[in-house]
């Protein structure tokens, strides 16, 4: 049961704000919401192998974003995101995701790694790499969840959070 899917990519909080939005940036977009949709989903993706360091420094990452949105800390968390997270979802847009899809959870109780892999990600310059990793959470009103979080490692040789999926 899914209790609430925020992607970086498929969130669009106006149906005005998506008509807006042409052209080829929007078409690698959707190609790429739509590819780490599936491969948050279904586990979907070419493996890209011996790369324990990525996985590690991207859980990293992951682990310490999930502490701002733990903490209600959501700008900050925006702020930390991969550009092309920021440049698809608004600070204040993804705040109010967060409230929809975070707040009927209640507090994070515990998080468990529970998988994570480097992938490479769609074909053309957003390749990635990404390291998809799934974490076993449990809420205080809901119970165990699972996390979904997908890092980017950026230009600048940074690991940024892409994606974020809660079901």
């Amino acid at each position: 049961m899914a209790v609430g899917a925020l992607s970086t990519l498929a969130f669009h909080p106006t149906r005005e704000r998506a008509v807006q939005r042409v052209g080829q940036a929007e078409a690698r977009r959707t190609e790429l919401a739509t590819w780490l949709s599936a491969l948050s989903l279904a586990g979907l993706g070419r493996p890209l192998g011996g790369q324990a360091d990525w996985e590690r420094e991207a859980t990293s990452v992951a682990r310490s974003w999930l502490r701002l949105v733990d903490d209600g800390r959501h700008s900050a968390s925006w702020s930390a995101a991969a550009p092309l997270f920021r440049e698809e979802v608004g600070r204040q847009d993804w705040d109010a995701a967060l409230q929809a899809a975070r707040a009927p959870l209640g507090r994070c109780s515990w998080r468990r790694l529970q998988s994570r892999a480097a992938v490479e990600g769609p074909p053309g310059d957003l390749r990635g790499p990404y390291v998809v990793i799934r974490f076993e959470s449990a809420f205080a009103r809901r119970g165990e969840v699972t996390e979904t979080v997908t890092p980017v490692l950026g230009p600048d040789g940074r690991w940024r959070v892409a994606a974020y999926f809660v079901s």
